[in-house]
């Protein structure tokens, strides 16, 4: 049975080129009938992107990179002008320092951290500020985690304490947001050979031993990260809340 997201308009934050998770995610979301908005995080940036967005029949395509105050306002502006409305926000976007995420957790400086916690994590929370007078109906917010954010994974560094942040807030969000039939849930994705990916020191052996490891034997794909983040934005997942779900061909159950 196809999956229906017709009528429903949607933010999608972090496509930086068709490897990307955002991009399965998009792809998804617009397959099963949904309307995007799509960022490009600079000028660099936008000649990747721009493309992606119009396969995806985008009729909102803007500027977003999150230490910006001014364009983050300036998207929601053009979101409530054109739409009036918004019923989801997808947020794929992580970031930190080469020096902090390649060293160790206990060497991070506090710019590093403060920076990695910021991108990362607090960007969403303004996303969702802003989201929310949008969601008059309900909605749905998703971010990406990783299994990092509860046991310790070799070279993932900062981030696991960052990606734990992220995954709190989700409860914290979604126990604030709750009340208007706002949804909030975090995806955690098996290893992915994203670009973002490609700054973790020793990722290719991480990948392979996930993929020889996980109860399926197989390498999860940015489409099976869509999938997921289509079913969590539809109307079929309206009890679902709160909650990190794993999309990792069962990496995560083993010890």
């Amino acid at each position: 049975m196809r999956l229906s997201l017709d009528g429903k308009r949607g933010l999608v934050v972090g496509i930086a080129n068709r490897d990307s998770i955002a991009w399965g995610c998009a792809r998804a979301l617009r397959e099963a009938g949904a309307t995007l908005a799509i960022t490009w995080l600079n000028d660099k940036a936008r000649p990747h992107v721009e493309p992606l967005a119009q396969e995806l029949d985008a009729p909102l395509r803007l500027p977003l990179d999150v230490e910006q105050p001014q364009q983050m306002e300036a998207l929601f502006d053009a979101i409530d002008s054109q739409w009036g409305k918004l019923d989801f926000v997808l947020h794929s976007i992580a970031y930190a320092p080469g020096a902090d995420l390649q060293g160790r957790v206990v060497d991070s400086s506090a710019a590093g951290f403060a920076r990695a916690m910021d991108i990362s994590c607090h960007s969403f929370l303004r996303l969702a500020r802003l989201a929310e007078p949008l969601m008059k109906d309900g909605g749905s917010l998703l971010t990406m985690s990783y299994l990092g954010a509860e046991e310790v994974v070799a070279s993932y560094g900062v981030m696991g304490p960052v990606k734990a942040a992220l995954e709190s807030s989700v409860r914290y969000l979604a126990s604030e947001l709750g009340p208007r039939g706002i949804r909030v849930n975090a995806v955690s994705p098996g290893p992915l050979a994203t670009r973002a990916a490609s700054g973790i020191p020793g990722f290719d052996a991480l990948l392979a031993n996930a993929e020889r490891r996980a109860p399926l034997h197989h390498k999860v794909t940015v489409d099976d990260v869509g999938a997921l983040c289509a079913f969590l934005v539809s109307d079929a997942a309206r009890a679902i809340t709160g909650d990190t779900l794993y999309v990792d061909a069962g990496y995560h159950i083993l010890d």
